[in-house]
């Protein structure tokens, strides 16, 4: 758990650490949303965030780099680095202060600064955000609190083989019917190591699930059809294509956030977020009916309602394209080649 740095008063419930979710900063604009976090679950954020912010202009490309920010951006966080980040329901013995408590519309966002004081000494040592277009978190200051032992037993940690656990998965779509927010984002940020990884160069898809729900987000950045680098799927229980593509889309480890690399090679890889990653490889069920049998693949059932996407494509969350590409060094060289030219 963690507790004040002050005078010892504990801040949280007993938490696990588990890898930073990619859609942390990226939700829907002027949208309610859930937690980021699940509960008994912490994370940190390695990247300056938060305020105060700085304009590009008056940063300069050399301190933007020192902040992690390798081409021009509106702003540059000077925030802290490392910030803890825990769902709202695992905060203890913290108040709001009232003159920090801005947002936008619905709720508050953290524009200046800590908002939440420890109970027990007054000192500013967390912030909440749970405005419109923000996942509801509690974001708790590195300097501001320390860890301590639970004294409860270790849970075990995920690993890979979570990773085909039904309830791992993450569909596509929303309860409402639009597409959902975590792929919206997580799509956004895969594009920005795929742009990467292919230096700009046109791709060709796997048939498929890969083709059908990300053909149109990978066209908005990169040239798509034949003769361009192979793209597929791989990862813990499926192995890797042969031959094998030039690029594979691989699983971020659930705790480290490290991605999936087949033993011994050491080609070009893309993380996506674990629960979209099984969602492509293991879809599940299409029916609530228990089957007999087994159907060809790629044949559906037809005794429940067919899953439905929405109408229009599924279209990637631009900022996490941009914030997650900006952050990745070699985005310098692909400037150098003309690929902000295209809209990057």
């Amino acid at each position: 758990m963690f507790a004040c740095a002050g005078c010892g008063t504990e801040l949280t419930a007993p938490v696990s650490r588990i890898a930073l979710p990619v859609h942390t900063h990226h939700g829907g604009w002027e949208e309610l949303h859930p937690a980021l976090m699940e509960p008994a679950a912490y994370a940190v954020d390695p990247r300056p965030t938060g305020p105060p912010w700085r304009s590009w202009e008056e940063v300069g490309e050399e301190l933007a780099a020192r902040q992690d920010v390798y081409a021009p951006a509106y702003f540059v966080s000077f925030g802290a680095r490392n910030r803890i980040v825990i769902a709202p329901g695992d905060s203890r013995s913290m108040a709001l202060i009232p003159e920090k408590c801005e947002g936008y519309c619905r709720g508050v966002d953290g524009r200046a600064g800590p908002n939440l004081a420890c109970e027990g000494c007054g000192r500013a040592v967390a912030t909440r955000v749970d405005d419109c277009g923000s996942w509801q978190t509690v974001w708790l200051e590195p300097e501001a609190v320390v860890r301590c032992p639970s004294g409860l037993p270790a849970v075990p940690p995920p690993g890979w083989d979570d990773l085909e656990r039904a309830e791992h998965r993450v569909p596509p779509v929303e309860p409402d019917g639009s597409w959902s927010r975590r792929w919206e984002a997580a799509v956004g940020v895969a594009l920005a190591h795929l742009v990467v990884a292919t230096g700009g160069s046109p791709v060709t898809l796997p048939d498929g699930r890969v083709a059908e729900l990300l053909g149109h987000a990978v066209a908005r950045y990169l040239p798509v059809g034949p003769g361009g680098r192979s793209v597929g799927l791989a990862g813990p229980g499926i192995g890797t294509p042969r031959p094998r593509p030039d690029v594979l889309l691989v699983p971020r480890h659930p705790l480290t956030g490290a991605a999936w690399r087949p033993p011994g090679d050491d080609g070009a890889v893309v993380p996506l977020d674990s629960g979209i990653w099984a969602y492509l490889v293991h879809p599940g069920e299409t029916s609530p009916m228990p089957a007999t049998g087994v159907l060809p693949p790629g044949v559906l059932r037809d005794d429940y309602p067919l899953p439905s996407f929405p109408w229009y494509p599924l279209t990637p969350h631009e900022w996490a394209f941009e914030h997650t590409l900006i952050g990745l060094p070699a985005v310098r060289s692909l400037r150098m080649r003309g690929y902000g030219n295209q809209g990057a």
